[in-house]
């Protein structure tokens, strides 16, 4: 019995990582979900997950975003206990990755999120100034703004 792939691997990998994050995101920018679309983000933010970690080019960046997205589908199911533990693994994640200022301010940004789902506003607001201090250090102009833009839109959320 061979046990030779059919195809290769690692491109699998690389496809479904990309694919089931986009695809998420998308269900994550519907406004009028259904229930099983919300099982559906779940699912595939976990599964790009997965696919990212089987990648041999996987660093703590790729899984502190993935860990923020998946914080960042459960803001929006509600489920602000959810929403906390992958924000905290986000920022376990970025701190393993050298803690470079974008990756950390999305982090807090998660932590803020979670936070205001919590209907906890101090706790926001102090994660909110980390996350600024965060922005204030990132270089590229885009993603700082980017950055910047998404930290207004936590206190919208509340």
């Amino acid at each position: 019995m061979s046990t030779q792939m059919p195809f290769d691997l690692q491109a699998a990998h690389r496809h479904f990582s990309a694919a089931c994050f986009n695809q998420a995101w998308d269900l994550m920018d519907k406004t009028d979900r259904t229930p099983d679309e919300d099982e559906q983000m779940i699912r595939l933010s976990l599964a790009s997950h997965y696919h990212w970690t089987q990648r041999e080019d996987c660093q703590p960046g790729n899984e502190s975003i993935a860990y923020w997205q998946t914080s960042r589908i459960y803001v929006l199911l509600h489920q602000p206990e959810n929403a906390r533990r992958y924000a905290e693994k986000s920022l376990v994640a970025s701190r393993a990755g050298g803690e470079t200022p974008f990756l950390m301010g999305y982090s807090f940004e998660a932590l803020a999120r979670a936070a205001t789902a919590a209907g906890n506003h101090t706790l926001r607001d102090d994660y909110l100034a980390q996350a600024r201090q965060y922005a204030e250090k990132v270089t590229d102009p885009e993603d700082q703004k980017a950055l910047l833009a998404d930290l207004e839109t936590v206190l919208s959320q509340s």
